[in-house]
């Protein structure tokens, strides 16, 4: 029995045989050619082989898990596209006369190597990107396809990592849990754990030497631990668990249609976080009260251009026409810190968390935020749309969104076009905001707390950065007060406050959330079932 402690990115319980994948340790060997214009040919056709694959990919992933997660294999076709890295490619084939594999196995790694020496998350990020790539590349030049992950038994994927082509390809059905040695929170392997709800761990610190595929593992996404060839004690603990689970999952489905109301009479709405109009299905599938958050970047992502207003209008007017009524917030562009498009040209940040984005983009760039201002007035008029601007510090941002706001007002009037001013609120996600909140109250129609970034700003601490994970604390006293004091402040003018951040999604927080005053808690769509449960239990005055 072996036992490993890891961090884990969706808590469930699993048990079954292991499938390890590891990487295909084919050796690109160099060889020298004579005829450098074949083989510079033979990239060409190995490139539209492997965008054909990767729109394959896509399409099963927008399916399967909504185009916001289904995004990365977008962005793995404009990599492919990339001037520089092909340029790299050929050149090397003609300069050096080597064969295409080796041309591309050594560019993949040398960039590769640049983006990991990067500062910026983000960038550190696409290092795995371009070897995923890569070695799509070398497998289509040598002859050997696409692994096929799509036979698998039941089974829990172990590896190293795991690449979003990998992933995306496994029946999710067929997936009872993942554990890898690297990854992050953010990593596409967690972010489909969450949206398949599979038990995942990450930062598994085992030697996948000593592991075979046909063992077993029990993987305790709640305790963050994985068990190889666990004892016949364990076994037992962990089917009676899983039948457990089970039946509270069984339970949670007679709570659809139930309203969220203490057992003394509070009512809190409880909304979901979305990517895109195709995880509008998570929604409604675990009966959300609304949306809370749409990411409209998700818009912004995996492309070579800047949406334009009409494709923004058909998105958030499908968006409130499926959602029948029921409320969708949908946040203005959240681009910079580690969400970064090139075409924005922001340029490099030595802390980009701290620098040029959201709200400060759009008031830089108002052309860019018009185009989006244009098309969520129009969608308005087809249902339930709220506007929330993020990453708000002063009343002087407020004034100016404002002005920007009517002078769209006055254009569409011009113009004769369709349009309704519809509720406009503000993110709570700095200090600066939370502390001058009662003045904030005054100007919007209501607040919603991103703990993630209030968290970071409050602490001086990168969330991003795995070193600092231990002094890492969303609920340190200092948040909890500001939450409260937001509250307080939104309710003395009469106004409505929520939080979308992730502590939103933290049980052991819920009772406390309630009795604070809170209007709306907006979670991931798994979770709206489970706050509700907790808030249908409760008492407000003990």
């Amino acid at each position: 029995m072996q036992c490993f402690q890891g961090k884990s990115v969706y808590k469930g319980i699993a048990m079954g045989p292991v499938v390890v994948l590891r990487k295909n340790d084919y050796q690109v060997k160099r060889t020298r050619i004579e005829d450098a214009e074949a083989e510079a040919a033979r990239v060409d056709v190995a490139l539209k082989d492997s965008q054909e694959q990767l729109q394959k990919l896509y399409d099963k992933a927008v399916k399967e898990v909504g185009e916001a997660s289904a995004a990365i294999f977008e962005v793995h076709q404009m990599m492919l596209e990339d001037e520089d890295y092909l340029e790299a490619i050929q050149s090397m084939i003609r300069t050096e006369q080597v064969n295409a594999e080796y041309a591309v196995a050594v560019t993949g790694d040398n960039f590769a190597e640049m983006f990991a020496s990067m500062d910026d998350d983000y960038m550190k990020a696409r290092s795995a990107d371009i070897k995923d790539i890569s070695e799509r590349l070398v497998r289509n030049l040598s002859g050997q396809g696409d692994v096929d992950l799509s036979s698998i038994e039941p089974s829990v994927i172990v590896a190293d990592d795991l690449s979003p082509s990998e992933t995306v390809q496994m029946d999710k059905d067929k997936i009872l849990a993942f554990v890898t040695v690297h990854g992050s929170t953010n990593s596409h392997t967690a972010i489909l754990a969450r949206m398949m709800n599979i038990p995942a761990l990450i930062g598994v610190k085992m030697n996948l030497e000593e592991l075979q595929t046909g063992m077993t593992a029990v993987v305790d996404g709640f305790g963050g631990k994985v068990t190889f060839e666990p004892d016949e004690e364990l076994k037992a603990q962990t089917e009676a668990r899983m039948q457990e689970e089970e039946e509270k999952l069984k339970l949670l489905q007679e709570l659809k249609g139930k309203e969220n109301i203490t057992l003394d009479g509070r009512k809190i709405n409880i909304y979901a976080n979305i990517g895109s109009v195709g995880d509008i299905g998570y929604v409604m599938e675990n009966d959300a009260g609304g949306i809370g958050l749409f990411r409209s970047e998700f818009l912004y992502l995996g492309r070579n251009d800047f949406p334009t207003e009409e494709e923004q209008f058909q998105a958030y007017k499908q968006a409130v026409q499926m959602m029948a009524g029921k409320k969708v917030i949908i946040r203005t562009l959240d681009i910079g810190a580690d969400k970064q498009v090139d075409y924005f040209n922001l340029g490099n940040e030595d802390n980009p968390a701290m620098g040029y984005r959201a709200i400060r983009i759009c008031l830089k760039q108002p052309e860019i935020f018009k185009t989006q201002l244009r098309a969520l007035l129009r969608a308005a008029v087809y249902g339930n749309l709220s506007i929330m601007y993020p990453m708000i510090t002063s009343t002087e941002e407020v004034k100016r969104i404002y002005e920007i706001v009517a002078e769209v007002e006055e254009e569409l009037k011009a113009q004769e076009i369709q349009y309704k001013i519809p509720e406009q609120g503000i993110m709570i996600e700095t200090p600066a905001a939370a502390i001058i909140s009662d003045r904030l109250a005054e100007m919007v129609d209501f607040f919603s707390i991103g703990t993630n970034d209030l968290t970071q700003y409050t602490l001086a601490i990168d969330r991003q950065n795995e070193k600092l994970d231990e002094f890492y604390n969303p609920h340190h006293e200092a948040l909890l007060r500001m939450i409260q004091m937001v509250v307080d402040n939104a309710h003395k003018c009469g106004k409505w406050a929520g939080i979308c951040g992730e502590l939103g999604a933290d049980m052991t927080l819920t009772e406390e959330f309630v009795r604070m005053g809170l209007d709306e808690l907006s979670v991931a769509p798994s979770m709206v079932l489970k706050l509700r449960k907790i808030v249908r239990e409760m008492k407000v005055e003990e």
